[in-house]
C-alpha cells in the first residue's frame, strides 16, 4: 500500500521553496502527498518586497475534521512555514488528533537565515516554535534556527568545530525534555552562503558532515543516548 505523508506549509507561488517543491519531490518518491496550506504568497519572504500574503490560519482546524470524519491516517506528518503562533498551535493539535504509533513526525522550524528572522517573526515565535519540536521525531533547522532554538547569538563566523558544538547541544536539550526527537535521528541542515552548503546530521550516536559536493559521508562520534 502506497504511503502517505501530509505536508503543513505555505505556498509561495514563486520562490522555489514550500509546497511547490515538496509536494512533487514526494509524489516522485512514490509517497502520496496531502497538503494544507498555512498562506498564499506571491512570493517567499527571504529577499523580496512587496508581496501578497493570504491568511489560511482559519481553514486549518476546518480541513483536519474533515479529514477527521473520513478516518484519514498517514505515515508522516511534514511541517514547514507557519505563519503565526496561532498555527503553531493549530498543528500541535493536529499532530495529536493524527498521530499513531507509525506516524512519523518532521518539523522545519522556518525562522530565519543568515542570522536574521524572515518578515513577521519574533522570540515569542520562536518560544511556540521551541514547544512544536518537542513533538517532532525529526528536526531540520539551518544554522539560524539552530541559534534561535537554543537562544544563543548566531555565529557570524563558525568552523565545523563550532557546528558539532552547537549540535551537540541541541541533542543533549532534546534529551534533557524527553522529546521524541532525542531517541530519533536528527538531521540538522547547516547552511552557509557558500554554494556547497555543509550538511550536518545527527542520529543517535554520531554526527556526520560533509560538503554534498565534494565529500563522501563521514562519521564523528557525539554523545551517547545514556549520557
Amino acid at each position: 500500500m502506497m504511503k502517505r505523508i501530509v505536508t503543513i506549509q505555505d505556498i509561495s507561488c514563486f520562490g522555489k521553496c514550500s509546497s511547490t517543491v515538496a509536494l512533487p519531490l514526494i509524489s516522485a518518491m512514490g509517497v502520496e502527498a496531502a497538503v494544507i496550506p498555512t498562506a498564499v504568497l506571491s512570493t517567499h519572504t527571504g529577499g523580496f518586497t512587496g508581496y501578497t500574503f493570504r491568511d489560511l490560519t482559519a481553514d486549518i482546524p476546518k480541513i483536519a475534521q474533515h479529514w477527521k470524519s473520513l478516518q484519514l491516517e498517514f505515515d508522516g506528518i511534514y511541517t514547514g512555514y507557519l505563519g503565526s503562533r496561532e498555527q503553531i498551535q493549530i498543528v500541535s493539535n493536529f499532530f495529536d488528533q493524527f498521530r499513531s504509533s507509525n506516524t512519523k513526525i518532521v518539523v522545519d522550524p522556518v525562522m530565519g537565515d543568515f542570522g536574521k528572522f524572515y518578515a513577521g517573526f519574533t522570540m515569542d515565535f520562536v518560544a511556540e516554535m521551541r514547544q512544536l519540536c518537542q513533538k517532532a521525531d525529526i528536526i531540520v533547522p539551518n544554522l539560524t534556527e539552530v541559534s534561535l532554538l537554543l537562544g544563543i547569538p548566531y555565529p557570524e563566523n563558525y568552523t565545523e568545530a563550532d557546528v558539532h558544538n552547537m549540535l551537540r547541544l541541541l541533542l543533549s536539550v532534546a534529551r534533557l525534555l524527553s522529546s521524541p526527537a532525542s531517541n530519533m535521528m536528527i538531521p540538522i541542515t547547516a547552511l552557509s552562503p557558500m554554494t556547497a552548503s555543509p550538511i550536518i546530521s545527527i542520529r543517535r550516536s554520531e554526527i556526520m558532515f560533509r560538503n554534498p559536493c565534494t565529500e563522501p559521508a563521514t562519521f564523528l562520534p557525539v554523545y551517547s543516548p545514556a549520557h
